[in-house]
């Protein structure tokens, strides 16, 4: 537990940098006025490097940055050396090179110190500045000291302290520097519970609610209380720490902010274990809420990298680049025309011969540009659908891999340990010479039925089947499983072989999309699934003797929601074709080339 709630903390520090930080290089304040050297130049430069980091462009803002911090020391502006000192270790520090960000952050002090002693800026942004520069040397210590590969973790944890000290021993003179101060406390308390001075910790955690609380800033508090709750946690007072994660989480329940929702994840799974240590069987459900808000934040990472992939096939960005050079080709030509025009007018004496002809020249230059201009836009068709063919391929990718690593660890870990919690109660149970309580029989029912939904769960989630005997045999166990009283599921399939596991799951997952609906749609009593190999081609087809539809009248892909089986089957090179009439039944016919490992690694 120690553990996890130090990682917590770390959380909660660095979303106060990352908010600091960006309020602080977005701060181009009167710093132009306030130096004694006209600085106009220089911080009109220091402009443009920022711009190029809120860009994200960090390899120009570096090495421009690093220019600027040369030229800013040989005009003596110290406080622009500082800012950009303070730049370049931001750059560094996220691009996770700490101990660069830290020489450069502990390089810019001492600039600060000078622009101090100069008085080259106003006593408020000097303060706000100067904190800010320590809360940051601190954290990258406090990092350093719990990197696995670094071998001076205690010299570091002391530097963290030294530094998170000399913050709290300033003054509080306006809310941000008390904000800061605040992640200070917080941070401090982490490193005091995790050295079991417990008294410390809860000390300086409760520092940090009452600036919270004074700011009325609810997550802020939230958070903290987060931390209180941990302290009581690892000495075992488990009711204490319970009340508070409920009072934490009553104060951000209306908060959809995505920070909010990362620590009412981290409350709901911290409470979880207060309560199962308090033998409250309500823990599961608040174990099972942390894991959906972990889920939903992890769609929503994952709908974010689509969104970049988008942003990389840029279909419209692409046509109008290629529309543009058409028309400065065509602008081109028409200068040409033009001033081949006046020459003929003025040396050629036959105007309406010379008009005519032109004008012929203009037609099959216009006709040129239509054609031009349609294969332009077939290329840019083409390169869309390509494009989005693969966002969806990449999409269903991750998830086929998700569900099957969660499926062998629900079957080969967590129903192994229930089986072996089952062994231990038989074993237990001898042990009472026929006077066995009741709890135990209780106990072994739960734990049956646990293993049940587990391996119901495992199997839905990917078929043990499919891995273990591959597709002849996952078909026909797939039948079973979907065949009943109104519906008859036959299977015709010749003698497969084993494929590549990856092809297999793909593969499996086409026929079971379309199984299902057969089931949803058809309304059929039989469905037939028949797959043979020839000449490495997987055929596959299934048909039903259900009510069919009209192909005129409705939209199949639409209808039957077979958009991403489509992009699916077309990124394994294959084909498909849906053959149906209203009361007629539907028939589906699928061809696959089968891919080996190497093939599968290229699309």
């Amino acid at each position: 537990m120690i553990l996890f709630y130090f990682s917590v903390c770390q959380v909660f520090a660095f979303d106060i940098i990352n908010n600091d930080t960006e309020e602080f290089l977005n701060s181009r304040h009167s710093s132009v006025s306030l130096f004694k050297k006209d600085s106009t130049t220089l911080q009109l430069e220091y402009n443009k490097v920022l711009n190029s980091y809120e860009n994200e462009d960090f390899f120009s803002a570096l090495d421009n940055a690093l220019k600027l911090r040369d030229k800013s020391k040989e005009e003596k502006n110290y406080y622009i050396t500082y800012k950009c000192l303070y730049l370049i270790g931001n750059i560094y520090e996220i691009t996770n090179k700490f101990n660069e960000s830290l020489n450069n952050y502990k390089e810019s002090l001492k600039f600060f110190e000078i622009t101090v002693k100069e008085k080259r800026s106003s006593d408020l942004i000097l303060d706000h500045d100067y904190i800010k520069t320590l809360f940051k040397i601190g954290n990258l210590y406090f990092m350093l000291s719990v990197s696995i590969e670094e071998n001076n973790k205690l010299n570091y944890l002391d530097s963290t302290k030294i530094y998170y000290q000399k913050i709290i021993d300033l003054p509080n003179l306006n809310k941000n520097i008390e904000n800061i101060k605040a992640s200070t406390y917080s941070n401090l308390s982490g490193i005091f519970e995790q050295d079991s001075i417990f008294d410390k910790s809860e000390e300086y955690v409760r520092k940090a609610i009452e600036i919270h609380k004074k700011y009325n800033n609810k997550l802020g508090e939230a958070k903290s209380l987060n931390n209180l709750a941990n302290v009581y946690l690892s000495q075992k007072e488990y009711q204490k720490s319970k009340d508070i994660y409920l009072e934490a989480l009553k104060l951000i329940e209306n908060n959809s902010d995505s920070k909010a929702f990362r620590t009412k994840a981290d409350l709901h799974y911290n409470l979880a274990w207060a309560m199962r240590n308090l033998e409250d069987y309500k823990a599961y459900d608040h174990q099972e809420k942390s894991y959906e808000i972990q889920d939903a934040i992890r769609d929503k990472e994952i709908s974010t990298i689509v969104e970049e992939l988008g942003r990389k096939y840029d279909f419209n960005s692409k046509k109008e680049i290629l529309l543009e050079k058409e028309e400065n080709k065509r602008l081109k030509q028409q200068r040409t025309f033009w001033v081949l025009g006046v020459v003929a007018l003025l040396i050629i004496s036959s105007l309406t011969y010379i008009i005519n002809l032109n004008k012929l020249k203009q037609k099959n230059l216009a006709l040129s540009f239509s054609q031009k201009e349609l294969l332009k836009n077939q290329e840019i068709e083409k390169i869309k659908s390509e494009s989005q063919a693969r966002i969806l391929n990449a999409t269903i990718d991750g998830k086929e891999s998700e569900r099957k690593q969660i499926a062998e660890t629900l079957h080969d870990s967590v129903s192994a340990l229930l089986s072996s919690a089952n062994l231990h109660l038989q074993a237990t149970r001898k042990q009472f010479n026929g006077n066995t309580p009741i709890e135990i029989d209780k106990t072994q029912r739960i734990i049956e039925e646990a293993s049940d939904k587990v391996r119901g769960l495992s199997h839905n989630l990917m078929s043990s089947v499919l891995l273990k005997f591959g597709l002849k045999f996952a078909i026909r166990d797939l039948s079973d499983k979907f065949s009943n009283s109104e519906l008859t599921i036959h299977t015709d399939i010749a003698e497969i072989r084993r494929y590549d596991q990856s092809f297999e799951i793909k593969v499996h997952n086409i026929i079971l999309e379309f199984v299902n609906n057969v089931i949803k749609h058809s309304k059929a009593n039989n469905a037939l699934v028949q797959l043979k190999e020839e000449n490495k081609v997987l055929f596959l087809k299934i048909s039903d003797d259900g009510i069919g539809f009209d192909k005129n009248k409705i939209d199949v892909k639409d209808g039957l929601g077979i958009n991403q089986i489509e992009a699916r089957i077309q990124m394994m090179k294959g084909k498909f074709d849906i053959d149906s009439s209203k009361n007629n039944g539907t028939k589906i016919s699928v061809e696959i080339p089968v891919l080996e490992k190497e093939e599968l690694n290229l699309v």
